[in-house]
């Protein structure tokens, strides 16, 4: 009798063990799906805009591009304008997720527009 109860006691503890991660694999791919949709631009936007005109409406137009993938999009990119602030996103339309745009703003206004391909 001992035995049975040692084993009920051992499967209940897997079948929680396995529930709890089934539970993390969905939070975590949650996770990377929001993060891509914070960073997906469609490049009619790009092209859009201009250097010059106001961040507030360029930003409008855009995602909030706040995600733990940014460090991977600045990867191969040209060096930042000095004094700006960036903001970088993924092409919505490359199937292969390696259009980076990236947005340099300074003193209110589009400083800079890049395009590259990220490494």
């Amino acid at each position: 009798m001992a035995q049975h109860k040692g084993c009920l006691i051992g499967c209940g503890v897997a079948l929680v063990l396995g529930i709890a991660a089934v539970g993390a694999l969905v939070f975590g791919v949650g996770k990377v799906v929001d993060a891509a949709g914070k960073t997906m631009l469609e490049p009619g936007v790009y092209r859009s805009v201009n250097v010059g005109d106001p961040q507030d409406a360029v930003r409008a137009k855009m995602p909030s591009g706040d995600s733990f993938i940014k460090n991977a999009l600045k990867a191969g990119g040209p060096a930042e304008p000095e004094g700006s602030v960036c903001s970088w996103y993924m092409s919505a339309e490359d199937s292969e997720g390696e259009t980076v745009y990236r947005f340099c703003f300074k003193d209110g206004k589009l400083a800079e527009k890049v395009e590259y391909r990220m490494k």
